[in-house]
């Protein structure tokens, strides 16, 4: 049987003439083992080592490489790396596809066709790792900017050809990677963030749901925004028209300032960061919200709680904390801090108010989280009416065979 190959372009300068072609190298055959192979088989795309068998080839951390089953079925392509606890990731499950520049060039054609097609045009997550068959590749479009992150060694490899790829499809005004990320470091890459392209101001502003922001590219959490959130915004609408409203957790004000926009009588906002805060103030002015929506630097969790016994109430109260745990070995501790913010938030609604909750966690599954609400609601003495249930904006897909694809839950219920 002829080993697997596969085809790197490489160019040389024979006598003054150009010259381009291939060199051939044996791909390297990982094997399912047999009783363990079958999440693989359905569809995720994450391979742990415990779950492969035999190697036939050599490779180097990041190559891409080939995954049978046990029997020698196809089963994909995708990159290895022996010093991650997610020893391959698939990429295409396509026997004749060929992973190249061309390859990546694709995806990101196929991704942004999508996007377009659902209406997400100006502000999108252009990539979503493994729900847009590129694991570990985030991608941001903020207008004619993009941020990316490369977090698996073998992404980080192809990351020319991903930022060729943008340069040819949007000719976009600026390029930044946000390789600032702990998660990195497991892949045995080192942290890093800069231009990818000729340097930009990297304070924009962008525009969503008819309020203006800014985003700070270099230096905000994440990619500089969170676009997750951006249709869960406007669910808030009606709710808070005429109403006081409490926003803890509220980063740069996204939430307080539709708030506002929305006709809210009173906004305040609270978060630990002074950056955060400040922001928000520059975001509230940005839109003449000034008057309406103020910012406070405070630890959310203590001040809520000293509210609470001091019997303060508002119409709405918005809660969207940051993750409570990254790791499965936190999980019940994470539910506790839920359950208490929610606790604390229920109490600080008037009767007949709203609470709007979110999780951005991926390991609280949705049943979890309403769970946790439940028995939040249950220690509080008060009584919910679901008003509204979601999860992120449709420019994060979801796979059903990839949990992990849905990670935020959203929810709106009126507190009596």
């Amino acid at each position: 049987m002829v080993a697997p190959i596969f085809y790197l372009w490489y160019g040389v300068n024979l006598m003054g003439l150009n010259f381009k072609g291939f060199y051939l190298c044996p791909m390297a055959k990982f094997f399912l083992r047999k009783k363990i192979g079958d999440r693989v088989i359905n569809g995720h795309p994450w391979i742990f080592a415990n779950e492969l068998g035999d190697v036939d080839g050599a490779y180097e951390p990041g190559d891409m490489v080939e995954v049978y089953s046990y029997n020698g079925s196809f089963v994909g392509k995708g990159y290895v790396n022996p010093s991650s606890q997610i020893r391959i990731r698939l990429v295409t499950r396509e026997k004749s596809e060929h992973v190249n520049a061309d390859f990546f060039l694709k995806r990101i054609k196929e991704a942004w066709e999508y996007r377009q097609s659902i209406g997400y045009v100006e502000n999108c997550r252009l990539i979503f790792g493994e729900a847009d068959e590129m694991p570990a590749l985030i991608i941001d479009k903020f207008n004619d900017y993009f941020v990316l992150q490369t977090l698996a060694l073998g992404m980080d490899k192809w990351k020319p050809a991903i930022v060729a790829a943008l340069n040819k499809v949007f000719k976009p005004k600026g390029i930044y990677e946000r390789n600032d990320v702990p998660v990195r470091e497991l892949e045995g890459m080192e942290q890093i963030k800069g231009f990818l392209s000729d340097p930009f101001p990297t304070r924009i502003i962008i525009n969503e749901n008819g309020l203006k922001f800014y985003v700070d590219i270099e230096n905000g959490q994440k990619t500089g925004y969170f676009l997750d959130q951006q249709d869960n915004r406007r669910a808030i609408q009606h709710i808070v028209k005429g109403a006081d409203v409490l926003e803890a957790f509220c980063y740069t004000g996204t939430f307080s300032i539709h708030a506002g926009h929305y006709g809210a009588k009173s906004v305040l906002g609270l978060d630990i960061s002074d950056t955060a805060v400040r922001a928000a103030r520059d975001n509230a002015a940005l839109n003449g919200l000034q008057d309406t929506c103020s910012f406070d630097c405070v630890n959310a969790f203590d001040v809520l709680k000293v509210w609470v016994k001091e019997g303060r109430r508002y119409d709405v109260v918005i809660l969207d904390p940051p993750a409570f745990t990254k790791s499965r070995e936190n999980i019940e501790k994470a539910i506790t801090g839920y359950k208490e913010i929610n606790l604390r938030g229920m109490k600080l609604v008037k009767p007949g108010g709203f609470l709007v909750t979110a999780s951005c966690t991926n390991l609280v599954p949705p049943d979890l989280f309403l769970k946790t609400i439940s028995m939040a609601a249950k220690d509080a003495h008060r009584s919910l009416r679901q008003v509204y249930w979601n999860t992120q904006a449709s420019d994060h897909p979801i796979l059903w065979n990839v949990p992990n694809t849905q990670y935020l839950k959203f929810l709106i219920v009126q507190v009596n």
